[in-house]
C-alpha cells in the first residue's frame, strides 16, 4: 500500500515520532466530509494523517491508477476502463465500499414559482436538443429574471456529479447541451444560483442553503414527486439520488483498513450525517457527541 511513514525530524523525545500519511483524493461531493472524517480521525489516532484533495472523481481514479493515492473517492461508480487500467498499472483489483448516499438536488433561485419537475424535463432543459430554453417554456415567468433565459448550471466532466445526472436524466445516449456554465466544485454551483434569478442548477443535498429552492422531482407525469432529504435518498425513493464510494486498489491494510473501518463505524457515520448526507444503515445512534 502507498501509506507513507513521515518522520518529524528534530527534537522527539524518546518516541520516534513518526506518522502515517494516507493520501485521499477525488470527488468534489464528498470533499467537505472527507475533510472532516480526516480532523476526527486525526483527534483519535494522532499517529495517523489524512490528507485530502477534491478535484472530481475521474481525478481520483486517475490518482488510483497511478499510485499516487491510497483512497479514491467518487460520486459516481468506477468505470470498466478505469478497472482495466488499475489492474494493469497496479496489479490488483480496485474494491469499492460504499460510504453513505447523497439526494442529487435541483437548485432555483429561490424566487423561481417552480415547485417541481419530472425527469423529463430536466432532460428538456439540460440535454441536447432539448426544447426548453426559456423559461416560459416551462410556463412560468421568474421575477427578477428579465431575458427570460434559462441559465443552466453544471459541472465539469470529470466530475462524478456530472456523469451521474447525465446518467440518470439525460440516458446515456444523450449529451449535454452546449452553453451552460460548469462549475468546478459543488458549492460554486449553489452560490451561483442562489444568486442569478435565471439560473437552474444540480448539486450534492449537503451544499444546500436557506437561500435557495429545491423542488420535488418525479420519475414522469403523474408519479410521485419526491423532495432530496436524507430519508429519501437512503430508501432510493428520490429518482436521483445515489451511493458514494471510496475505492482502494487491492485490500486495503494497515492504517488505511482501519480509516475505512472506522468511516464505516457509528463515529464515522455520524460525521457524515452531521454533513448532510444520508447513512449506509438506518439503525444508526448518533445521540452521542463524536468524540475527540
Amino acid at each position: 500500500t502507498l501509506a507513507l511513514t513521515l518522520s518529524c525530524g528534530g527534537g522527539s523525545e524518546g518516541g520516534s515520532g513518526s506518522r502515517t500519511l494516507i493520501q485521499n483524493k477525488g470527488s468534489d461531493t464528498l470533499v467537505n466530509v472527507a475533510q472532516a472524517w480526516a480532523e476526527a480521525y486525526g483527534a483519535i489516532n494522532p499517529n495517523v494523517a489524512v490528507a485530502v484533495t477534491g478535484g472530481g472523481s475521474g481525478t481520483g481514479f486517475s490518482a488510483l491508477i497511478n499510485g499516487t493515492v491510497d483512497i479514491a473517492n467518487a460520486s459516481r461508480e468506477i468505470r470498466e476502463s478505469e478497472i482495466e487500467s488499475v489492474r494493469t498499472n497496479r496489479g490488483v483489483e480496485p474494491l469499492e465500499f460504499i460510504v453513505g448516499y447523497d439526494a442529487l438536488a435541483v437548485y432555483l433561485h429561490q424566487d423561481n414559482p417552480i415547485d417541481a419537475f419530472t425527469i423529463p424535463q430536466l432532460a428538456a432543459v439540460y440535454g441536447e436538443g432539448g426544447p426548453s430554453e426559456v423559461w416560459e417554456d416551462l410556463g412560468v415567468t421568474v421575477p427578477g429574471c428579465t431575458s427570460g433565459e434559462i441559465v443552466r448550471v453544471s459541472r465539469q466532466n470529470n466530475s462524478g456529479t456530472y456523469a451521474y445526472f447525465r446518467e440518470t436524466v439525460l440516458g446515456d445516449e444523450t449529451e449535454y447541451k452546449l452553453g451552460s456554465r460548469d462549475m468546478h466544485g459543488s458549492k460554486d454551483v449553489v452560490d451561483l444560483v442562489e444568486n442569478t434569478p435565471c439560473a437552474i442548477g444540480y448539486s450534492g443535498l449537503a451544499y444546500a442553503t436557506d437561500h435557495v429552492k429545491m423542488p420535488c422531482v418525479a420519475v414522469e407525469e403523474g408519479s410521485p414527486c419526491v423532495s432530496p432529504t436524507m430519508e429519501t435518498a437512503v430508501d432510493r425513493s428520490y429518482p436521483i439520488s445515489r451511493p458514494l464510494f471510496m475505492y482502494t486498489a487491492g485490500e486495503p491494510e494497515g492504517a488505511t483498513k482501519a480509516y475505512l473501518d472506522w468511516i464505516l463505524s457509528d463515529e464515522g457515520q455520524c460525521i457524515l450525517v452531521e454533513k448532510g448526507y444520508a447513512p449506509v444503515r438506518e439503525d444508526l445512534s448518533c445521540t452521542a457527541a463524536v468524540s475527540g
